[in-house]
Parts: structure tokens; C-alpha cells; sequence
């Protein structure tokens, strides 16, 4: 046997130095043959330093103690990725023979990836976390993240969890106890895995999310793993490590279905997120998938206080992010039900930032039309959030009341908020001529379509009578309402004397139908006694 030579130094990392035989190193490694070329010199004092020598001096260990064993070593899932890396670094494929070839070797182990236990995969997955960033370019790695995937997706379609009902956002368990017994084993079923991947560091947990995905694995048990991560993380992480856990959890989140994660747990997730300063791509991340759920908020979700050095009571900025993530999508894919909750959902909160002094017209005009005029039936509830706003802005110039006043639209306004407004004195002139031209034309309408029920019909109806009274008795309030109550400016004088005009000919058009009604009924009742039935009567009034 030849004996052996120590007549190199090898200085892993700075970590530690190794006495080795250069011509054993080097005959299985392609690194350190070209360092050393062909020559055959027994020069002593041979030195080389390694800065990034991957797993450092354990990895330089295991590789060194194959080379002195002949090209054999045994290889595990908790050594694998260190001798595999070992492999890649030393360039140990030169071998003619795949007995002495480190890199066959480990590549090969790698082929029985499947057969290994869940303790030993988790145990590969430490030891390759041990080794980043050098262990992106190995291939271990994610072998061992699509393993782990296909694991759990073959366990959830085996046990499936019902959390992906539309109640997904908390499990709710019947009274009946076998029922309650039963999701209870299957949200454990579904879940037994959280606790094993709280060991992956937060670039192992996105790596590990986006194999998950590729599986198809289910989005909410995703979604409840990140926050089960981020829950357990936090207990004892410091302030930067806690920062680049929550990051982590909102780009997992962003690139899952928007119906795996509730709007109230994105609200929570927000308000942690404010006291750690996180990326400004997380944090728009996170504000486009609450705006994509606003419907689902409340106000008291809306209500953030201002960030440091801004003097509004409420972070309105914030809000109007919410809104443009909401309307991004596009209005026909918000129309309806959800553009409605919305609506309601902000009158409620410019009402509530409305009294605050601090809050310029700017603003205010900017959440008041953030959304379209088609998104609100009715605008009382804004008009009563601009008459608080300009209460307690009393200073504002007669130009700043008139852009703000622009937000409404008048023809949206009930009779009470009109005569309301023509009263105030808070609003422009200008703005109550406008509420009251937009009444006149309402009224014209209505006026118009009792004109309309004069014309004869061939078979009487009562309900239609009714509908007609019902509308009569409408505009004849309307028009007392206004003409009667009133006090309109000097130039607005014709408005007055023309709707006082359009309340007399309503009440003698009333007159009209009743006789005429009168007429009608003692017609049908002789009719009736004299043939013994009815015929079809021209309908006078309707």
C-alpha cells in the first residue's frame, strides 16, 4: 500500500485547516488537478485557501474521507446535499468509473428521493437550508421541495379538508358531535404538516409554496399554513427576522386564488405590517388584495390612523389605494351587488373623516368621487358628509365649495335633502338653484305622466287607478312641498311662481278625476241592475 503523504495545506473558509495528500485529493478532484497540472514535484509547503467552500469545513470532511476511501462513502438524505455540493465544487466528475465519480453517485441516491421517510426528507431540506444561496444551483433542493409537494398532495386528496367551502374562512362545526368528531380529524388530517415546515427558514417557505402550487394543493390550506407560520414565527423572531417573515407571507399569498384568504385576516396582516416598515412591494401587494375584497370590509376596518408627519385624523391615503385596486379589474367586473356594498361602505367613511379640520378639500373630493356616479342610487348620505364637511370648514372660498359640491349629483337627491339644501347656507347659491332645477324636472315628469292617464283605454283597471293616484298624490306633495315651504333667492322668483302654478293645475286635475269617477260608478251600477252584467267601460281616469 502506498504510503500517505500530508503535503498539502487546504484552509476551508477560514474555519478550519486541513492536512491532506495532494495527490489523493487531487486524482478525484477536476478543481485541484488543473490548479496543479501535470507536475509531479514533491514540493512541500503546498498551500490553497478556499472562501466559499459550501458546508465549509463538515462538507470538506465528508468529501476528503470519500477520496481516502477508494471513491466510497455512504450516502443519506442528511449528507446528500453537503456531498453533492462538495461534488460540484471540486468538479469530482472526472472519473472514468461512476463507482469513483462523487457526482454520479449522489445524483443517483437521488433517484430513490421517493423512498425516503417524511423525518429523513425533512432532515435533507435543514441540511440544503444550511447550504443557500450555494444549494440553489444543485438541483437537491428542489427534488426535495417537488417530493415534499407530492406528499401532501397525495395525502389531502386522500383525507380532504372541507376548507375550501364557501364558509372557508373559519371552520364551523355542527352540534351534532359524530359530525363534529369527524371535521375535526379531517382538519387535522389536513393539517398535520404545519408544525414540521416551521423549521424552513422564509426563502425554504416561498420555494416550498410554489412547489405546493405546481401540485395543485389546495390554495386556503396553503393560505393556512402562511399564517400559521407567520403566528409562530413571530414568537420569537426579532424585529428584522419578523419583517422578512410577513413579507415572505404576502408574496405566498399574492400568488394564490383571492378567495383562499379572507379580507378581515388581510386587514389583520396590514395592521402588523405597519409597525415593521416592510418593502414597498409587499406592502402594495397587500393593499391590491385587500382593494380586490373591499365589499367585505367594515368601517372600523377602514379607520388607520395617519402615518407620522401627515396631520389627517385617518390615513385617507390608504383608502383611495383600496379603491383603485378595487376598480382596477374594471367596471363590469365590479357592477352589481359588490359596487353597491362598496358605495354604502364609503359614504359611511367620508362621513366619519369628513368633521376633521385637518382635512384638505383636495382629499375629501378624492374619496368623494373615487367611484363612479352609477355606483350610488341615492346621494343623502353624501350630501349630509359634504354638509358636515363644510360646517366644519366654514372658511372655504365660495370656488373650494363649489368643486366640492360637484361630487353630487342632484337629480340623485330626495325631496327633503333638496329643501334641506335650499335652506342651507353652507352651500353656494348656486348649488341650491341646481338642487332645485334638477327637483323641477322630476316634478315635470311626474306631472307629465298624469297628463298621460287622461287618455281612454278599453277595460278599466284598479291597480292602474291606484299606481295613478299614488303618483298624483306624489307630485302634488312635491310641488307643496316645494312651493310651500321654500324661501327661495330673487332670481330664482319664475322657479317659485311656476311651481306654484304646476300645484294648482295637479289639485284640478284631481278634481277632474274624482267627478269623472263618480260618473263612472253610478254608470256601472245601473248597467249592472239592468242587464244582469257588465260591459267593457272606456277608462276615463287612471
Amino acid at each position: 500500500m502506498e504510503a500517505v503523504c500530508c503535503n498539502l495545506e487546504v484552509d476551508v473558509n477560514g474555519e478550519e485547516i486541513f492536512i491532506v495528500d495532494k495527490k489523493i485529493i487531487a486524482s478525484y478532484s477536476g478543481r485541484l488537478s488543473k490548479l496543479f497540472g501535470k507536475s509531479n514535484a514533491t514540493t512541500r509547503n503546498l498551500k490553497v485557501i478556499f472562501h466559499d467552500f459550501p458546508g465549509g469545513a463538515e462538507c470538506f470532511e465528508l468529501m476528503s474521507r470519500f477520496c481516502y476511501n477508494d471513491g466510497r462513502t455512504q450516502i443519506n438524505p442528511s449528507n446528500i446535499s453537503l456531498l453533492h455540493c462538495a461534488a460540484q465544487f471540486m468538479e469530482m466528475n472526472n472519473s472514468v468509473s461512476v463507482t469513483n465519480n462523487l457526482l454520479e453517485q449522489t445524483e443517483k441516491s437521488l433517484e430513490e428521493i421517493n423512498y425516503w421517510t417524511w423525518p429523513e426528507l425533512l432532515a435533507a431540506l435543514k441540511k440544503c437550508q444550511d447550504l443557500l444561496p450555494v444549494e440553489k444551483s444543485s438541483g437537491v433542493l428542489q427534488k426535495c421541495l417537488d417530493s415534499l409537494a407530492r406528499r401532501l398532495a397525495l395525502a389531502t386528496e386522500a383525507s380532504p379538508c372541507p376548507s375550501n367551502s364557501p364558509e372557508s374562512s373559519g371552520f364551523r362545526f355542527s352540534c351534532d358531535s359524530k359530525s363534529t368528531e369527524s371535521l375535526k380529524s379531517s382538519l387535522s388530517r389536513a393539517t398535520w404538516w404545519f408544525e414540521d415546515l416551521l423549521i424552513l427558514s422564509p426563502i425554504l417557505v416561498e420555494k416550498a409554496v410554489k412547489s405546493m402550487v405546481s401540485q395543485k394543493l389546495d390554495h386556503v390550506i396553503i393560505s393556512r399554513f402562511l399564517l400559521y407560520y407567520q403566528k409562530s414565527r413571530f414568537y420569537t423572531a426579532r424585529p428584522d427576522e419578523k419583517r422578512k417573515v410577513i413579507e415572505t407571507v404576502i408574496d405566498t399569498l399574492y400568488t394564490l386564488n383571492g378567495s383562499s384568504v379572507s379580507g378581515k385576516t388581510l386587514f389583520g396582516i396590514l395592521r402588523v405590517s405597519m409597525t415593521l416598515n416592510i418593502n414597498k412591494s409587499s406592502r402594495k401587494k397587500l393593499e391590491s388584495m385587500i382593494g380586490s375584497q373591499l365589499d367585505q370590509a367594515t368601517l372600523d376596518n377602514l379607520l388607520f390612523p395617519s402615518p407620522y408627519g401627515i396631520n389627517y385624523l385617518y390615513d385617507v391615503n390608504l383608502v383611495l389605494r383600496f379603491l383603485k385596486a378595487f376598480m382596477h379589474g374594471g367596471i363590469s367586473k365590479v357592477f352589481g351587488v359588490r359596487l353597491g356594498k362598496v358605495s354604502q361602505l364609503m359614504d359611511l367613511y367620508i362621513a366619519e373623516v369628513a368633521p376633521d379640520p385637518c382635512l384638505k378639500p383636495s382629499k375629501f373630493l378624492a374619496l368623494a368621487m373615487a367611484l363612479p356616479d352609477s355606483a350610488r342610487n341615492f346621494h343623502d348620505e353624501l350630501y349630509r358628509a359634504v354638509d358636515m364637511y363644510l360646517e366644519v370648514h366654514a372658511g372655504l372660498l365660495e370656488e373650494e365649495k363649489l368643486k366640492i359640491c360637484c361630487a353630487l349629483n342632484y337629480e340623485k337627491l330626495s325631496a327633503e335633502a333638496c329643501v334641506h339644501l335650499s335652506h342651507n347656507k353652507k352651500f353656494p347659491s348656486r348649488s341650491a338653484v341646481q338642487a332645485l332645477i334638477s327637483q323641477q324636472y322630476k316634478l315635470k315628469s311626474l306631472l307629465h305622466g298624469t297628463n298621460n292617464s287622461r287618455s281612454l283605454t278599453d277595460s278599466p283597471s284598479t291597480s292602474s287607478e291606484v299606481r295613478s293616484k299614488g303618483k298624483k298624490d306624489e307630485a302634488s306633495k312635491q310641488v307643496v312641498l316645494y312651493a310651500g315651504k321654500l324661501d327661495i333667492s330673487s332670481e330664482s322668483e319664475k322657479l317659485r311662481a311656476h311651481l306654484q302654478g304646476m300645484q294648482w293645475r295637479v289639485i284640478e286635475l284631481e278634481k277632474v278625476c274624482r267627478k269623472m269617477q263618480t260618473q263612472m260608478a253610478k254608470i256601472l251600477k245601473s248597467r249592472v241592475s239592468s242587464h244582469g252584467h257588465t260591459r267593457s267601460l272606456p277608462k276615463l281616469c287612471s
